[in-house]
């Protein structure tokens, strides 16, 4: 009997070893976060409190800490955007009055 090759079983094996270790090093190729400055990130969110005021943050929490200054600067940008909804929505009500009486003033001419 002749030995007979299983070509395309073996292509797939190859592909999924290859796959897995491409896996592995992009996993790897991430960096770990550590060791994070609270303080820095409310810096970077326009945010700056006196350090008397906030008690220091554990170094054991680090991802609570983030997660409160992204929150708030979430509720910042809503509340900003709101604001600029509102006056938005303010001018073009202005607007519109502005051309309905101007309509009223021509179809009473």
């Amino acid at each position: 009997m002749a030995v007979t090759r299983l070509k395309r079983k073996h292509r797939k094996n190859i592909a999924r070893a290859n796959n897995k270790q491409r896996v592995i090093k992009q996993l790897l190729a991430t960096p770990v976060i550590k060791n994070v400055d609270v303080e820095e990130l409310k810096a970077q969110f326009g945010k700056t409190t006196p350090a008397s005021a906030a008690p220091a943050k554990p170094a054991a929490e680090p991802e609570t800490g983030i997660v409160n200054s992204v929150k708030e600067a979430i509720s910042d940008a809503a509340h900003t955007v709101a604001d600029k909804v509102s006056d938005v929505v303010e001018a073009v009500k202005d607007k519109v009055e502005d051309v309905l009486n101007k309509d009223d003033k021509e179809s009473a001419k």
